[in-house]
């Protein structure tokens, strides 16, 4: 089942997931382990607050996808964090360090909401303190302009990209949600 990208209006055949949608895409360091400590704290204290399932994790040999100025970045090795599931209809809120410390994440929310946005970058702006450097692209634009109705007009289009999608291709479905926890906007059946 061929993953389907949709960018700018046009479908195009990938291998990964999709870059269409309203994603908090973010990369960071932190040098300190007593740093980490805290944005953990911080973050377990946030979803404690608005109900948020979590759970910490450490893997031993984990291999981390990651790009670096628009190349390959791979990692593999120890992993440690914590992985936040902020609604159902979202990708997890993976704070997923590498053992120097690296993160390079992002959590798709287009389809759980605005609210649920807002929430994802609430959680960044509360942890960002604890970073000595944390680059946020916001696709939804709420990181920069903490403006509600823009990340709404960014929602709202993606949703009618996807449905003119999906009326230009009938073969063409979703979203669906893929074994890692990740949401795909759109899938040929």
């Amino acid at each position: 089942m061929p993953i389907v990208s949709v960018v700018s209006g046009k479908p195009k055949k990938k291998n990964k997931t999709t870059d269409m949608g309203v994603t908090v895409n973010f990369t960071g360091q932190v040098n300190l382990k007593s740093d980490y400590d805290e944005i953990l704290k911080v973050a377990q204290e946030y979803c404690d607050k608005h109900e948020m399932p979590y759970l910490f994790f450490e893997e031993e040999n984990k291999l981390l996808l990651r790009v670096k100025d628009e190349k390959d970045w791979d990692y593999q090795g120890l992993t440690r964090g914590i992985r936040i599931q902020p609604h159902v209809n979202s990708d997890p809120l993976n704070l997923e360090f590498d053992k120097d410390y690296i993160i390079q994440e992002y959590c798709k929310t287009q389809f759980a909401g605005i609210e649920t946005h807002i929430k994802v970058i609430e959680i960044l702006k509360l942890i960002e303190p604890y970073f000595d450097r944390l680059e946020v692209n916001d696709e939804g634009e709420y990181w920069e302009t903490n403006n509600p109705e823009i990340t709404q007009n960014h929602i709202d289009k993606c949703f009618e990209i996807i449905e003119d999608e999906k009326s230009k291709n009938i073969n063409l479905n979703g979203p669906f949600r893929i074994a890692d926890g990740r949401i795909v906007d759109l899938m040929e059946k």
